[in-house]
């Protein structure tokens, strides 16, 4: 991440009319690195690490007490992977700690998560010990996006083996030779699902991820190019850089459209099926277009940082509350957004965007910048508890606490916002200048 940020750095001092100003900056950078080193080390490591199953356990109430749990779920196992390398890499005087946090975890991935019998790594595993039926791209992604970053920190040859299996038996069975992406929905053995019948035991939609059996989703394909981008720079056989290559040109110029969109549904020759907007899978997406180029080494692709301001300039133009400030979750392209909650992986997401583009081009406009300060003050006044510390999940449009409050569950773990605290604490301290 190093050489991305210094691609996008540009000098704070240089732009005139910003709010950012570089004692601001300073601050602000300071602050949200004194947060996220606080939340990593006092309350999600070492205190989730469940010593007798292996892994991480998934359920926290709002003051971090553990709740039963009733299984293990590949996605928040690999994203509490991820985020323990990360900050491994981070935190210098935290390492070893947190490189033993790392192997604990690829341990998990690589013991019950995979599956012995028909390769592969499992969706779920069941309170009982059995697994799921299905398997789905989406978590394979985030193994492979997991077990890289393992590598990167740790160079343990068993962290290697879980990246190379996971994007071999990926390749294998989910990349569509013909149309190019990745079948999103498979059995355990490894055949696609590619068509969804009424009478059909599964449903007709597998929720949080919205995959609808039968299509391609653009969240499936993002989160495989994040894992990809980060696997290519372990792996140099070509298939690994073809498929980078696949996936940049279909998200960059598929599934992000005119003026600034994403579309969430495709058929399997990517067809566009009608499906809202989603504002933070836009500002997320911008990101990851960015860092897969620079992956690539096409880190100044003129193409790709179009694309990736046109996201973020949409959803600030439709999805942005100049009210209170925040992201909104859901709208239209051309019209104003029919959910207006707040919730916090869109938030985190939304600030480091604001910040990459800020930085990109600060110099034009002090556009990004405001914003960026405004989206601040909505996550550190309503969305950390000042109590016990941690995000919440969800607020209202005006900032107040939706369900109650709890820092833990499958769907939620540390790795949206911990990546946005460290890289946005990195680029705000970072010494500025001219690229």
């Amino acid at each position: 991440m190093g050489s991305l940020v210094t691609l996008v750095a540009l000098a704070l001092g240089q732009q005139a009319a910003s709010a950012l100003d570089l004692a601001t900056a300073q601050r602000l950078g300071d602050q949200i690195d004194h947060l996220v080193r606080e939340e990593l080390t006092r309350h999600w490591y070492p205190a989730t690490l469940d010593r007798v199953r292996g892994g991480f356990q998934q359920h926290r109430t709002r003051n971090w007490s553990p709740l039963p749990d009733d299984g293990a779920f590949v996605v928040y196992q690999a994203r509490l992977t991820w985020t323990a390398a990360a900050f491994a890499d981070y935190a210098p005087e935290h390492r070893d700690a947190f490189l033993a946090y790392v192997r604990h975890g690829i341990a998990f991935l690589d013991g019950p998560m995979r599956d012995r019998e028909y390769g592969g790594f499992h969706w779920r595993i069941r309170g009982d010990g059995t697994p799921d039926d299905e398997k789905h791209a989406y978590g394979l992604a985030f193994v492979l996006y997991a077990a890289s970053a393992a590598y990167r920190v740790t160079r343990d040859p068993l962290a290697l083996k879980v990246a190379r299996d996971a994007f071999d038996w990926t390749d294998r069975h989910a990349h569509d030779p013909e149309h190019g992406g990745y079948f999103e929905a498979l059995r355990r053995d490894g055949r696609p699902i590619l068509t969804w019948e009424p009478d059909s035991p599964l449903p007709r939609r597998l929720d949080r991820i919205g995959v609808l059996y039968g299509l391609k989703s653009m969240n499936v394909h993002i989160h495989m190019l994040e894992a990809l981008a980060a696997y290519s720079q372990m792996d140099d056989r070509p298939v690994v850089r073809e498929r980078l290559e696949e996936l940049l040109r279909i998200v960059r110029d598929r599934i992000a459209v005119e003026p600034g969109a994403l579309n969430l549904y495709f058929t399997r020759d990517w067809r566009a099926v009608p499906a809202h907007d989603s504002f933070g899978h836009d500002v997320e997406t911008a990101y990851l277009l960015v860092e897969a180029a620079e992956a690539l080494g096409l880190g100044e692709d003129p193409r790709t940082w179009a694309v990736a301001r046109s996201l973020v300039d949409h959803a600030l133009d439709y999805g942005w509350d100049p009210d209170f400030g925040g992201f909104y979750e859901k709208g239209e392209a051309f019209g104003p957004a029919h959910d207006t909650t707040k919730v916090w992986w869109t938030q985190a997401e939304g600030l480091q965007a604001l910040l990459l583009m800020h930085r990109r081009y600060g110099h034009e406009t002090d556009r990004y910048g405001r914003a960026f300060l405004d989206q601040w003050r909505f996550i550190e006044r309503n969305l950390i508890d000042p109590e016990h510390g941690g995000w919440y999940e969800t607020t209202t449009r005006q900032g107040e606490l939706m369900g109650d409050g709890r820092k833990a569950q499958p769907w939620k773990a540390n790795y949206h916002t911990a990546r946005a605290m460290m890289n946005v604490a990195r680029w705000l301290k970072q010494t500025p200048h001219t690229p």
